[in-house]
């Protein structure tokens, strides 16, 4: 099988991982650090750390260093927050040692000597740990920061399955401002805690929390926690990884947040259950680093979420109004510029990776051919009329056509497929259209449109040997004329497949390729389509569709409007004129999608297409994208429909809306001064 370039790129950069870090009786190689940037918190980016040390049942001094060193070793790899598991400061099965009062006294005084050993640094640790309070013990969550216990929030939901009832009281009632005695000193104490920095708000739900109906993580966010900690002591049975995992996506979707999460791991007791270690980040609904299960040794992963990211989605949802219920704790924390930046970035962000990838595909490619099979029903079409050209974009939109057949009951007769060779036609692209159009069994019709052309030409006075914009688009058009004509003789419908990337950069002749009467790929992105194509040639069950297919993936991008080379090779390539569309589709993703800065963009591609693209070649596409993206609005205002098909769409009713004589002034300022 022929694997195009773009594909062989997708491969090196489709399993990205953090891999877990060790701290002592290193197995495995830590990840090196990609890239040191001294500017990265300037991009929005705040370091997290989820931590799992091993526990000594029962010695809290013992666990007590070991926190320390992990918050230490962290804190030199610049995370701003570390996170460890439920009750690491004496394990989670100490079981009615939690009553007895020189074991608390023993843990108080343990979070002390935590304490001191962070007053030097610049790391925000929470640990688990018991606090007895007026009489009770709580299972508690303790937030540490340079020498002081910042707040204490206490569990509010027991798990009974483990009898936590029998030596925890819970923390749901008690009053707003109520504080608890640590080693003589008063620190806030309650459920309801939302802490503050000057970068972002952090909550705290502890263990099984997460899993009720309204979880205190929910209603943290809601307060304006950005980022939700879980300190956790799950016992591991048959398919619990599982379901933390997807719960963990889950909540940090739901929420819009980052979302953390520490397991309990080796050294916990063994008499009833076993603990995993789990550590994890995720980030809007993803996984961005984690941890291997049941490591022996202290173990930690560390990346950077994204809080301008979380703030987009959050001003997209409208749903997260503060309403005051929470109790705010201000932490000054220090900022430190000098950070390794960790995370990777991903060149194609519409790509899915993973599990997922076939199942993704197929379905964005159901998603455009069942809208199009209603179209179909709804307006009474005979017909399909569809320009093929023996390029990605018509091809896939006459693999969806063929499919919305099957949905209908109709045969592929019923679509008309016209090729429509013009000046720059090559015998490539020609012999691809011809053999994918018999493959199907579409009703074939090939109409030139080079005398059409000269003709027209000659009436508004034109030279033909002119290769300029108007010798382009009349093209363009003249195919549109014949592709509309045709379909009111037969009652049928025209197909569009222009395609997401086209419409951000206004690459259609408008009134031409830019017109439809539905358009299938509005919503697809270019580098996307090459997947679907490619999905669709694994799938075919055709070896002769499947090398066809696989030959048009391998075919240079072209709008085939000026004559070929002498050789018969396409002459006029769309990447050479308006840039790589894997750039232009990482602008879009994170313009739109993520709202960035040009020069948070300007960054990430850095990062994303290191070894790749140079940074002058980056500046000048994000130009050029910046550019026609707000002059060529007006095409976009008049899109035909098309079903959406992803979060990131142009379409002008439910996707990006925006006045087609927007200024573009401050972005391109923004992109001249880039560096």
């Amino acid at each position: 099988m022929r694997i195009t370039a773009n594909m062989e790129y997708r491969r090196k950069w489709k399993k990205p991982s953090h891999d877990t870090i060790l701290i002592r009786g290193l197995t495995s190689p830590a990840k090196k650090d990609l890239h040191t940037n001294q500017q990265c918190m300037k991009y929005g980016y705040v370091k997290l750390a989820a931590a799992s040390p091993a526990i000594t049942v029962g010695d809290c001094s013992t666990n007590a260093r070991n926190i320390a060193g992990v918050i230490a070793d962290v804190e030199g790899k610049g995370a701003e927050i570390v996170l460890f598991p439920e009750l690491s400061l004496t394990s989670a099965c100490c079981g009615d040692l939690f009553t007895h009062p020189a074991f608390l006294e023993q843990a108080h005084k343990a979070l002390d000597l935590i304490a001191e050993s962070t007053l030097h640094k610049n790391t925000i640790g929470i640990v688990g740990a018991p606090v007895y309070h007026k009489g009770s013990v709580y299972n508690c969550a303790v937030v540490i920061y340079k020498g002081e216990i910042k707040g204490i929030v206490p569990k509010s939901i027991l798990n009974n399955t483990t009898g936590e009832s029998r030596w925890f009281t819970s923390g749901k009632n008690l009053p707003k401002e109520c504080t608890a005695q640590i080693n003589g000193k008063a620190v806030p104490f309650n459920h309801n805690l939302l802490f503050s920095t000057a970068t972002f708000k952090f909550g705290i739900e502890i263990g099984n929390e997460a899993n009720a109906p309204v979880s205190p993580g929910a209603v943290l966010a809601t307060e304006g926690a950005t980022i939700i900690l879980n300190p956790n002591a799950e016992q591991a049975v048959s398919c619990s990884h599982k379901r933390t995992r997807a719960g963990i996506e889950h909540t940090s979707s739901r929420c819009k947040c980052a979302y953390l999460h520490a397991d309990s791991g080796w050294g916990e007791s063994t008499s009833n259950a076993a603990y995993s270690g789990y550590c994890a980040i995720a980030e809007c609904g993803k996984i961005i680093a984690d941890t291997g299960l049941f490591i022996t040794e202290n173990h930690y992963t560390i990346s950077e979420i994204d809080i301008d990211r979380i703030a987009k989605r959050r001003i997209a949802d409208n749903n997260f109004t503060e309403n005051g219920t929470a109790i705010e704790i201000g932490i000054d924390q220090r900022k430190s510029e000098n950070k390794e930046f960790t995370r990777n970035i991903t060149p194609l962000p519409f790509i899915p990776d993973g599990k997922d990838y076939s199942q993704r595909l197929e379905e964005v490619f159901n998603i455009q051919a069942n809208a199009l099979a209603r179209r179909i029903a709804h307006v009474h079409a005979n017909t399909c009329v569809i320009g093929i050209s023996g390029g990605l974009d018509s091809t896939l939109a006459l693999l969806v056509a063929a499919k919305a057949c099957d949905i209908c009951g109709k045969p592929h007769s019923d679509i008309t497929a016209i090729t429509m060779p013009g000046f720059g036609t090559t015998e490539r692209t020609h012999n691809n259209a011809y053999t994918l159009m018999e493959s199907l069994g579409v009703t074939i019709k090939e109409i030139s449109i080079k005398e059409a052309c000269l003709q027209h030409f000659k009436d508004i006075g034109h030279n033909a040997e002119m290769h300029d914009i108007t010798y382009e688009n009349s093209q363009a058009r003249e195919r549109t004329q014949i592709l509309m004509d045709i379909a009111n003789q037969q009652n049928g419908i025209v197909i569009g497949t222009g395609d997401l990337s086209e419409l951000a950069l206004g690459w259609a002749t408008y009134n031409g390729d830019h017109m439809s009467m539905y358009s299938v790929n509005a919503s697809v992105p270019k580098t996307l389509i090459r997947h679907i194509v490619k999905w669709a040639a694994e799938n075919s069950g055709d070896k002769k569709i499947a090398e066809t297919l696989l030959d048009i993936i391998d075919t240079p991008v072209s709008p085939e409007l000026v004559p070929a080379a002498e050789n018969g090779e396409i002459k006029q390539k769309t990447e050479d004129l308006v840039g790589p569309y894997e750039l232009h589709d990482f602008f879009i993703y994170h313009f739109i999608r993520n709202g960035y800065t040009p020069e948070k963009i300007y960054f990430l591609a850095q990062k994303a297409f290191e070894g790749i693209y140079s940074k002058e070649t980056i500046k000048k596409w994000l130009k050029t994208f910046l550019r026609r993206f707000f002059i060529q609005q007006f095409k976009r205002s008049c899109s035909p429909d098309g079903p959406i098909t992803g979060n990131c769409n142009l379409n002008p009713q439910q996707g990006w809306r925006m006045p087609s004589d927007t200024s573009g002034k401050l972005w391109n300022e923004m992109t001249d001064s880039l560096e």
